[in-house]
């Protein structure tokens, strides 16, 4: 979600935004994931962008521990944690450690949280 932040109608999410440093370690390694530099140009500006404007949450102890429960949810709904997929779970650890809600677009990457976080669906404009 946050890579279309500026693309999200501000009415469906909440007055103030935190990210994770995870996600930010994403955002990081999009500009070395692209061989086109019009796009590569592109990431980091988003990167720099989203560095400036958030103090990111850490992943931390708590997180570590929350992971559990995020894995062993998600192993329960028939999943296998394992790839690109893993790292939005770490997404997730955040938001159950801090006890925030995780807005995405794309709520199917953290199907099986039920009960362990709020996952909301939000759409670009």
């Amino acid at each position: 979600m946050l890579i279309d932040l500026e693309a999200i109608d501000a009415g469906v999410l909440p007055a103030e935004v935190a990210v994770s440093a995870v996600t930010l370690a994403e955002l990081a390694a999009g500009p070395h994931a692209t061989t086109d530099l019009d796009e590569r140009s592109r990431r980091q500006d988003r990167l720099q962008r989203a560095e400036a404007a958030f103090d990111p949450l850490p992943f931390d102890g708590s997180c570590a521990r929350a992971y559990g429960r995020v894995f062993a949810a998600v192993v329960a709904a028939g999943r296998k944690p394992r790839g690109p997929g893993a790292v939005d779970l770490l997404v997730a650890a955040t938001a159950v450690a801090a006890q925030l809600p995780l807005y995405t677009r794309n709520v199917e990457d953290f199907r099986g949280l039920d009960g362990v976080v709020e996952v909301v669906g939000v759409r670009r404009n």
